[in-house]
């Protein structure tokens, strides 16, 4: 790789207005030690195709907007490094499993939809102290630590399109909404596993999924949804035999009145939401 002078992109292109189907178009560029996928077509973008579309915010891995299909796999483009495919060959297409808007652009929205159905929030009775706070939630190292992994989550949607599950059954709710239905049952501030019990009931829940193992395999950010769903069936199993534990949301704690603050350490802001 490291004699490599050129990398060609070989990119499904589809745009609506345009196109009665998609089509493949290639691309070559000059490779320079370090380039990733993203910053590829940038160039492509600026110097070859103008009118081509993905969509891109962060290049750093964190607000998972360049999700794409990388030479049959579905990755971050900011995230790929060009050298690391081990080829000069690169096909690129929108992820799998969505409909799409145009180009490398997938509609996430029925993802972002079927998550919102799904209480992605912490559930509680007291809405009052939630809305106009006054102290905070205990929670301790260890309790943090149960769903911790799991609320990495930048929603990218790779893991909904290397799901078999979700590119066959359309009620099926995926890897992601259901990752996230497992974060916050284990989070020991939330009260919620009634209400998001009855939002997964039927074959929109986890009894769908067959643990392929692909959801974590192409996950960027090592969240494993497939282990949070395996976890989220044995407690709703455990919930049927009444064997389920149930927890009591984390009680409010004050701010410690002997505590005391370092010099030249501010008051944190008043909340603004």
């Amino acid at each position: 790789m490291s004699e490599m002078s050129k990398v060609t992109y070989r990119i499904r292109r589809y745009d609506p207005n345009r196109d009665t189907a998609p089509h493949y178009e290639t691309y070559t560029i000059d490779y320079t030690p370090g380039l990733t996928v993203l910053e590829g077509l940038w160039l492509i973008k600026e110097t070859l195709a103008p009118d081509l579309v993905w969509r891109a915010s962060c290049r750093m891995g964190v607000c998972g907007s360049c999700g794409m299909l990388i030479n049959g796999m579905a990755r971050l483009a900011c995230n790929t490094q060009i050298s690391d495919l081990g080829t000069d060959q690169l096909v690129l297409a929108p992820l799998p499993n969505f409909n799409i808007i145009r180009d490398l652009v997938p509609d996430l929205m029925p993802m972002l939809s079927t998550h919102q159905d799904l209480h992605p929030y912490v559930v509680r009775d007291d809405v009052a102290e939630q809305e106009e706070p006054t102290g905070e939630y205990y929670q301790s190292i260890h309790d943090l630590e149960q769903y911790l992994q799991f609320s990495y989550c930048i929603k990218c949607g790779c893991c909904m399109a290397a799901c078999p599950t979700v590119a066959t059954d359309p009620t099926y709710a995926g890897p992601m909404p259901l990752g996230q239905v497992q974060r916050y049952n284990t989070d020991t501030r939330d009260g919620g596993f009634e209400v998001r019990k009855e939002a997964i009931a039927g074959e929109r829940g986890p009894w769908r999924c067959h643990y392929a193992g692909e959801c974590s395999r192409v996950c960027p950010k090592g969240v494993d949804p497939a282990k949070a769903i395996q976890l989220l069936k044995r407690q709703m199993v455990l919930d049927v035999f009444g064997l389920r534990a149930k927890k009591c949301p984390s009680k409010l704690v004050g701010k410690p009145k002997d505590a005391k603050r370092r010099n030249g350490i501010p008051e944190a802001p008043k909340p603004t939401v």
